[in-house]
Formats: structure tokens, sequence, C-alpha cells
């Protein structure tokens, strides 16, 4: 088991109006959010169950100063609405991104499940995230990478990371 603390930069006030490509990838993905958090803060564990199997999953907690959690929530909600699937550039036809919104756990006040399904050629690997809003607080739990059912215990991980950052001082 591995854990680090790297975080790329949100995307700030990126235009949710840009046209649906790879570029987006990240803003879809729930990778980086749209909006200016006051603070962030973000860990990545690796636990490597063998030669075949390697589970990855990040916790980015951001705190806004206004509405700014509920806004990047909103505008994620609008850019997968609007780009649910975006090809690969260099792929062709074998390759691309499908992101959708799932039911997920009902946490804090507001929660939404993202998931993402990557392919090349014959080959699938999901990225699923659960992102719960809480007053302006903002904590995005994701599994990246992983064999398809590689999101099976994101729900009960959302609800411990919640109920940690409720019981440490939010």
């Amino acid at each position: 088991m591995q854990i680090a603390t790297v975080m790329p930069p949100d995307a700030g006030d990126q235009d949710v109006a840009a046209p649906c490509s790879d570029r987006m990838v990240p803003l879809l993905s729930a990778t980086r959010l749209t909006g200016t958090p006051s603070a962030m803060a973000a860990a990545t564990l690796s636990y490597d169950a063998g030669p075949d199997g390697l589970w990855v999953g990040n916790e980015v907690l951001r705190t806004y100063a206004d509405d700014g959690a509920r806004r990047a929530m909103a505008d994620l909600r609008t850019l997968i609405g609007r780009c649910p699937a975006v090809a690969s550039s260099g792929q062709g036809d074998d390759g691309g991104y499908r992101f959708a919104l799932e039911p997920g756990p009902r946490l804090g006040d507001d929660s939404v499940h993202v998931s993402c399904r990557m392919t090349s050629g014959t080959d699938t690997l999901e990225c699923d995230s659960i992102l719960v809003r809480a007053g302006t607080t903002l904590l995005v739990v994701q599994e990246q990478g992983n064999e398809p059912g590689g999101d099976t215990y994101l729900d009960q991980l959302a609800e411990a990371a919640l109920h940690r950052y409720q019981t440490t001082g939010s």
C-alpha cells in the first residue's frame, strides 16, 4: 500500500461551454473541477493485489470561500449532460470515454456518482467518482484506471471520508 499527496490544480473559471474534446476529460471525470477553492488537500492510495491486480483511489477535499462547491457540482452535471461521450485523439473509432451520472449514496447537502468508462480497442477501464457537498466543502472520492467492477467499495469509502471530515472539525 502506498499513500501520496499529489493533486492537479483545479480548472478555475474555465468555460463550461467549450467544445467536447479529450481536453475536457479531467473535468468530465471530476479529476479537476471548475472554480477556485480557498484550500485543497488530497491523498492517493494504491493497493497492489498481485501481478494482475492494482487498485488506485484518490480522496480530495476542497473548501470554498463562497458557493463554489455548489457551482462546481452544477458545472459537472452540465458538462456530463452535454458531453457524455468523448473520442480519444489518435484512437480513431477504437477508443474514447463515456461519462454518466448514476445513483449513489445520499450524503451531505448534495451528492453525485460520476461513472467513467475508457475504451481502447477491446480493453475497458473505469474511473468512478463520488462527489459530496457539505456546505462550502466538496469531498471527492475516486477510483481510477481499474478493471470493470472496481468501484465495489466506493460508496462505503465516500461515507467514511465524509464521516471523518465531519468529526475532525468541519
